[in-house]
């Protein structure tokens, strides 16, 4: 199941790189705005980094200063990188690591690109591995963050390793992330797409508090960010957990997802060809039955590194 899991991550995601989704689309630049990031933000980098991926604004949170290595896991297009990198400004580094190659490529293109003034980032990299296995140095890191992506992790006690392996003694962990306050029931637990919707795959608070304790990790604050999920936009052949399709319709199903139940948002289905019907065909009628905000919600995670 996990190898398989991987690969429709994988798939999916690749395809939302491919898709030209950008801040310069009201629904997507929506969905950012919801999470925390200001407009200010989003204009200061490359449109093509932000595709409605987030839920959270990590580079808010994670107290960033200059000099400092930050990586992020499952950077996509870029978007936290760069935020990161002014932070850091030229002395420090901005890491991404993303498993999809298009999303990869995309980030570097991105890059190029450079900030609003149109001057590359020098500062930053991106390299093309999981995030339970990274092409990182023990204790070379500063911070870690990351944005709704722990939760489709196959193993994320692997992940809480991993990062505390690359934390220097002291290093933190600033990530937002999709958990869960009960619970799921067994069918939405059991369904690929809930999974691929960032809500199956999603730890328990308990339990996302537990994996960092055991990878090191003191000082953990788990804080319900209060976000609305139902910023996602309810829209067909959404691919992913937090990206809109993106038509000449989707902004009029941004600005009304607010209204709309969260059965018909976050997790809308996508069509898949390479998981059989039965693997999806049932999400949509488990979703009209659960109101999905009633277990899992988007969270801010905190934790130190402890001293050696």
């Amino acid at each position: 199941m996990s190898n398989n899991i991987t690969e429709v991550v994988r798939d999916k995601y690749g395809a939302v790189a491919v898709s030209h989704r950008s801040s310069e689309q009201t629904g997507v630049r929506s969905v950012a705005e919801a999470f925390g990031y200001s407009s200010a933000e989003l204009a200061s980098i490359p449109a093509e980094a932000n595709m409605g991926l987030s839920c959270g604004n990590p580079t808010a949170t994670a107290n960033l200063r200059a000099g400092e290595t930050v990586v992020d896991l499952g950077s996509g297009g870029g978007l936290d990188v760069f935020l990161a990198a002014a932070k850091v400004g030229a002395s420090g580094r901005a890491i991404g690591i993303d498993m999809t190659p298009e999303m990869i490529d995309l980030a570097r293109r991105n890059a190029e690109r450079g900030d609003a003034e149109g001057k590359p980032y020098t500062n930053v990299e991106f390299h093309l591995a999981t995030i339970d296995n990274l092409p990182l140095p023990d204790a070379s890191v500063d911070c870690v963050i990351s944005n709704c992506v722990i939760n489709l992790a196959a193993d994320k006690n692997a992940v809480f390793h991993e990062i505390s392996r690359v934390l220097k003694p002291g290093g933190r962990l600033a990530v937002s992330d999709i958990a869960l306050k009960q619970p799921l029931p067994a069918e939405m637990a059991d369904d690929v797409m809930a999974y691929v919707g960032c809500i199956s795959g999603a730890l328990l608070v308990d339990e996302f508090r537990e994996g960092l304790r055991a990878a090191g990790f003191s000082k953990i604050e788990i804080v319900d960010s209060g976000a609305d999920l139902n910023a996602y936009a309810a829209v067909e052949g959404q691919e992913g957990c937090c990206s809109p399709a993106m038509n000449e319709s989707t902004d009029e199903a941004i600005s009304e997802s607010k209204t709309l139940p969260l059965a018909a948002a976050c997790c809308s289905p996508a069509p898949m060809t390479n998981i059989t019907t039965d693997a999806h065909s049932d999400l949509s009628e488990i979703l009209r039955r659960y109101n999905v905000s009633d277990y899992a919600a988007s969270f801010k995670i905190f934790a130190l590194k402890e001293e050696a």
